[in-house]
């Protein structure tokens, strides 16, 4: 999937929220993508918290990609894919999950749809620098942040903790899944885990049973892979089995 640069966008709007103080080494920030040529929706996430990939990030196939975050509150995410997926657009779905929530002025919640619209809510007591960017097929929201250039960047050189990658294509189950939960470089590790994937995991995914379609044997070539020992598979990792 091809994340779209934000610095090329035709419409782009920014909003900025200011706080009594700031926590640069807990700055959090989403990516939610539609690519326009193949429909994938798709969630990134960085945080300074473990596990950010359990917490943050929604998707539906077909439906929209979601992160909630600041003060999380996983029902936004929840009840924005239930409107959409009842056919509400972007900036519908996002102001009938916040009017359920009596402390949305804590959260930071961005979402693109299926046909790639977006939008976003960066609540007034978000912990600054908290920013959002909106364009056509993207949306990138983002908190704690030493300012807007980090958005605009979508990188940080300050700490961080975990981060995740979340991919959905045509099926219900997702096409790329991947997270690191605790590391002191997350961003490097969770690259280095996506070359993996993209060599070990996807081809697996891609014989997996889908809507509509026979159920097919796996591919002889991904059952042999996966009969090697980690480390002697394209692009390694793991472990040799002993």
């Amino acid at each position: 999937m091809a994340w779209p640069a934000t610095s090329l966008l035709p419409h782009v709007s920014r909003i900025s929220c200011g706080c009594d103080f700031l926590r640069r080494e807990a700055n959090t920030f989403s990516i939610m993508a539609r690519c326009p040529r193949t429909g994938q929706l798709g969630v990134a996430v960085a945080s300074a918290v473990p596990a950010v990939g359990s917490m943050c990030p929604f998707v539906r196939s077909g439906v929209g990609a979601i992160s909630t975050q600041s003060w999380v509150n996983p029902y936004l995410a929840l009840t924005a894919l239930a409107e959409l997926e009842k056919g509400a657009g972007a900036t519908d779905a996002l102001s009938i999950a916040l009017a359920g929530d009596e402390a949305g002025a804590f959260r930071q919640f961005g979402l693109v749809d299926g046909s790639g619209a977006s939008a976003a809510h960066t609540g007034t007591e978000c912990t600054t620098w908290a920013e959002q960017i909106l364009g056509m097929g993207v949306a990138v929201i983002g908190n704690m942040l030493t300012g807007p250039e980090v958005l605009g960047a979508m990188a940080a050189a300050f700490g961080k903790q975990s981060a995740a990658l979340r991919v959905h294509a045509d099926e219900v189950y997702a096409l790329i899944d991947i997270r690191v939960d605790e590391h002191a470089e997350p961003i490097s590790e969770l690259r280095r885990v996506l070359r993996i994937a993209r060599a070990q995991l996807v081809p697996f995914i891609a014989g997996m049973p889908k809507r509509g379609k026979p159920a097919e044997p796996a591919p002889l070539g991904v059952t042999q892979m996966l009969l090697r020992s980690p480390p002697d598979r394209p692009e390694g990792g793991g472990s040799r089995w002993r």
